[in-house]
């Protein structure tokens, strides 16, 4: 018995090392992988005087491809359409639910402080940049995806066309090109649709929300919120075109890799806009105007 006792507990601590040992190699691929990324990223920031000097009509071919696609706005076409509805959909239920707390304590007169507040720093860059990643940053996946396990990369560096620059740099610059405009017309979408529920729904006072509104909204607040989604924007191209460019597996492998870009991207996005909140308007949020700390 006592024999059996000391294999039984000899493969138990067997096990228990390969459990270990697979553990610890799990971690190291998975830190093997984020370095991977990061330094794909690096290569990309690096190479954009490239991309800008030596094929500035791939930049403008890709800066077509992001605003407005290749297809009509019906058959997934570009991403006008797409940031307008979502933007206008989130701050219809931004000036639903605002305009229904506020009135619990007898308060709608904020509303327009409110929907200055919420629309332009929280809502209007993460709902833009959540339909970036969507539709333009799958696409950059599937993309370059497709072009790596069709040997298509590797033929490019076989005639010694910088990959990175060419694939990667040119749709990095297109989509910052793209983002100010995309990003303009998605925030005005949040600032009439809330609005409209506000005063035209909802019966609230025109002119009380349009005063809070104009006293809240500094145009410090546009541009910090600006920032927020150019960062955004790279942080999803990059992401999604690591992810292509290091596809493997063949169809089903880039349909994989397309699925953790984008949950990538959109786990980054939470985390920065919590991050450049804080650092752009401060732990402790203020309105000046109304001396509200």
């Amino acid at each position: 018995m006592g024999g059996f006792g000391v294999a039984q507990t000899t493969a138990w601590q067997r096990a228990r090392a390969t459990r270990v040992v697979g553990r610890v190699g799990r971690v190291g691929t998975a830190m093997a992988e984020v370095g991977r990324h990061v330094t794909f990223a690096g290569k990309v920031l690096v190479s954009l005087p490239t991309a800008l000097v030596r094929y500035r009509g791939q930049v403008v071919r890709e800066v077509v491809d992001v605003g407005f696609g290749s297809k009509s706005l019906v058959a997934g076409g570009g991403t006008v359409g797409i940031v307008l509805a979502m933007s206008a959909v989130a701050a219809i239920m931004v000036g639903v639910e605002t305009y229904r707390g506020l009135d619990l304590i007898g308060m709608t007169t904020l509303s327009g402080m409110l929907s200055a507040m919420a629309n332009t720093r929280e809502l209007a860059p993460v709902v833009a940049s959540i339909a970036l990643a969507a539709k333009v940053g799958t696409g950059f996946t599937a993309r370059l995806g497709s072009m790596r396990i069709s040997d298509e990369i590797d033929a490019l560096d076989s005639m010694s066309v910088p990959t990175i620059p060419y694939l990667a740099g040119t749709r990095l610059l297109a989509t910052m090109i793209c983002i100010v405009p995309l990003y303009a017309i998605g925030l005005v979408a949040t600032y009439i649709a809330t609005r409209v529920v506000v005063v035209y729904v909802n019966g609230g006072s025109a002119g009380t929300y349009d005063h809070f509104f104009n006293i809240t909204l500094g145009p410090e607040d546009v541009l910090y919120s600006l920032v927020k989604a150019v960062v955004f924007a790279a942080v999803i191209v990059l992401v999604h075109c690591s992810y292509g460019y290091h596809a493997t597996g063949g169809p089903e492998g880039v349909g994989r890799a397309a699925g953790r870009a984008l949950r990538t991207s959109i786990l980054a996005i939470g985390f920065l806009d919590i991050v450049l909140t804080f650092a752009l308007w401060g732990l402790v949020p203020e309105v000046p105007a109304l001396g509200i700390t």
